[in-house]
């Protein structure tokens, strides 16, 4: 049996390979990777003998645990959030998620466990047609469809920063952000920049640096002039950079850096850096411009991080396809819930 579980897994894993040497921006490998982690359980059950239940209670534990702490988690995150980064819209989606995870934790319990508890007050099964039970059901159902979705795209964020990559680039983009007092650089792009400057250093042909960014309404020179500047300081020649000073969007950075690279001829492997949460969406936008290139992510504090990897997510499923999937998703589980609830009753 362990056998035929452990060449099921192999190929799990071998398929999602396959699927990200072909193209690390797909969406579809994110459920590849999913897919992969969830056969190894079947796996390890059935090489681990006597011990199977022992194996089986720990994973089962494991997952109630996270379930229980990740709510928390991001309502702390919030919290912090609110504190060092001020009361934006942007900055409160942790602490939303948690109360959200939480609410449909708690309703998630009212589903199992209510029904037990109603004998008083409704006779027979005429509880699972109630129209509070119904609501409960499609709440819990839907934050667990949500949670699961956003789970499947974190693991194949993290992913993406542990997996290999090489270290032989021609052009290096650098994406913008925004400046402080309008002309130095914030934390966040000191990082992208200290990234860069890595890569550059351990590249062992010569490499060009693209700072891409062009000027806000509230900065005085543009985010590629005060890149440049930063990079100069580092002891990177001036002769290996090169500016992109007109993009105001993500897209637009890699778009016009990619006209940069095809004026120039010879040999033109591409790498971008940005903060290690934006990867994946950066390097969907080169798939759409032609631009074959590795995504390098730098280093983020981690209590900025969950907000940022939920901006990311609600970008990605804002694009129409995904947008129409992830919801065509949500009614085939809830059409489900209904009939089971109809069912029941």
């Amino acid at each position: 049996m362990y056998i035929g579980f452990g060449l099921f897994s192999l190929f799990c894993w071998a398929w999602f390979a396959f699927s990200i040497n072909r193209d690390r921006s797909r969406y579809r490998n994110c459920y590849f990777l999913f897919i992969a982690l969830l056969s190894v359980i079947p796996f390890l059950l059935s090489i681990s003998g006597p011990y199977k239940e022992t194996v089986a209670v720990v994973i089962v534990s494991a997952v109630l645990l996270a379930l229980l702490i990740v709510p928390f988690f991001l309502i702390y995150n919030g919290i912090v959030m609110i504190k060092r980064e001020g009361r934006h819209l942007s900055q409160l989606l942790s602490l939303a998620l948690g109360i959200l995870i939480l609410l449909g934790e708690a309703a998630f319990v009212f589903v199992l466990f209510g029904p037990y508890y109603a004998e008083d007050i409704l006779s027979g099964n005429a509880f699972y047609r109630s129209a509070g039970f119904i609501a409960c059901a499609l709440f819990s159902g839907t934050v667990i469809y949500g949670s699961l979705s956003f789970l499947i795209f974190m693991l194949y964020t993290l992913f993406l920063q542990i997996a290999p990559i090489k270290r032989d680039f021609d052009y290096v983009i650098i994406h913008g952000a925004g400046l402080l007092d309008g002309r130095r650089v914030s934390k966040l792009l000191k990082d992208r920049l200290d990234k860069a400057i890595d890569v550059y250093r351990m590249d062992p042909t010569p490499t060009k640096l693209i700072p891409s960014g062009g000027q806000g309404p509230d900065e005085t020179i543009s985010e590629a002039e005060a890149m440049k500047r930063y990079l100069l300081e580092q002891g990177v020649p001036e002769s290996d950079i090169i500016l992109e000073d007109e993009s105001k969007t993500t897209y637009e950075n890699l778009e016009k850096s990619k006209r940069i690279i095809d004026r120039n001829s010879g040999r033109k492997y591409t790498a971008l850096v940005t903060s290690n949460y934006h990867v994946y969406r950066a390097l969907r936008y080169c798939r759409k411009i032609d631009l074959v290139c590795t995504g390098i992510g730098s280093h983020v504090a981690l209590y900025y991080w969950p907000s940022a990897l939920i901006r990311e997510f609600i970008a990605i499923h804002a694009e129409k396809k995904h947008a129409i999937l992830f919801f065509a998703g949500w009614a085939a589980c809830a059409v489900l819930l209904l009939y089971v609830c109809l069912w029941r009753g």
